[in-house]
């Protein structure tokens, strides 16, 4: 691949935080001057940092450095990346609230390695295990939080069900049932296709290139992930967050509600009006995302004090 991929010992590593490297060095200086110089810091917070998954792939990602001891992981939904709009914006929020936060492209997507693969659920929890595991090994840093949009929700989701060692997770917008998905994306004939041709290329609709292809495979794969089964996986210990848009019509706010029955510890939250990019909630969603994972941090720092 590019030589844009570095090795894990190079700059683009996470590294612990400074002490007193976010703090202003002059007080004195015009408000026009200050925010050109907070605009400037900020960018330079951000850290492009390339993490290995267990297959070989480079995933390549973006810290937003605060200098927090913790971290929170944002993961992407289909046919998006770390840059998509939902994801970019929380990781500024957190950012803004002294939070560190890590957004990045799972294989196959946006920058990193690996070749675009329909379904993949389960591969994508390990991409994200991949990402875990160098936060709290080659950086040393804790991660206090996993926020998944769409179908990132449902791997943070599964990631929960099989992993107990993250106990704050907000599912925004994940799909509780995948086959719907699967219809929504191939439409109702998909079966008959993937019989006689043995895959589908999805194609896009201005260039006729491929997009992605959809194989025998991939389709069992999602047939065997059961969201309804994640439930009796996600430890008591574990708080819950879905958020859902009244007006979504990706995935249907039914889903939330099927996710509220099966998981123990879950709250579930609503927003009016807001489809499945969250368009003009933003703000709306950024509140109650923070709000939720700062009580959830707190309740984790009481116990262990």
């Amino acid at each position: 691949m590019s030589s844009e991929f570095k090795s894990q010992t190079s700059s683009s590593a996470i590294i612990p935080p400074q002490p007193g490297e976010c703090e202003n060095s002059s007080k004195t200086m015009s408000k026009k001057a200050d925010q050109k110089e907070a605009s400037t810091a900020r960018k330079a917070k951000q850290q492009k940092v390339i993490i290995p998954n267990k297959d070989g792939e480079n995933l390549v990602g973006l810290l937003h450095e605060t200098g927090s001891k913790e971290i929170v992981i944002l993961c992407h939904g289909f046919l998006c990346t770390k840059e998509n709009n939902t994801i970019k914006k929380l990781a500024l929020a957190l950012e803004n609230d002294g939070i560190s936060a890590f957004r990045f492209d799972f294989a196959g997507n946006g920058k990193s390695q690996g070749s675009l693969r329909y379904g993949r659920y389960w591969g994508e929890v390990e991409d994200l295990r991949a990402v875990i595991e160098y936060i709290g090994g080659v950086a040393n840093r804790a991660v206090s939080a996993i926020i998944g949009h769409s179908k990132g929700g449902d791997v943070v989701l599964l990631y929960a069900s099989k992993y107990h060692d993250v106990h704050t997770v907000v599912n925004i917008s994940g799909r509780f049932e995948l086959m719907r998905g699967v219809e929504f994306h191939l439409g109702k004939a998909y079966m008959e296709m993937i019989e006689k041709e043995g895959f589908i290329d999805v194609k896009n609709n201005k260039t006729g290139s491929v997009v992605y292809r959809v194989t025998r495979e991939s389709l069992v794969e999602c047939q065997g992930t059961n969201m309804g089964e994640v439930g009796p996986g996600i430890g008591k210990e574990c708080k819950v967050l879905t958020v859902h848009g009244s007006a979504d019509k990706i995935v249907p706010v039914e889903d939330a509600l099927e996710f509220a029955k099966v998981i123990a510890n879950h709250k579930l939250h609503i927003i009016e009006g807001a489809e499945h990019g969250y368009t003009a909630q933003q703000t709306e969603l950024a509140t109650v995302v923070l709000d939720f994972v700062r009580r959830a941090t707190q309740q984790d720092c009481d116990t262990n004090s």
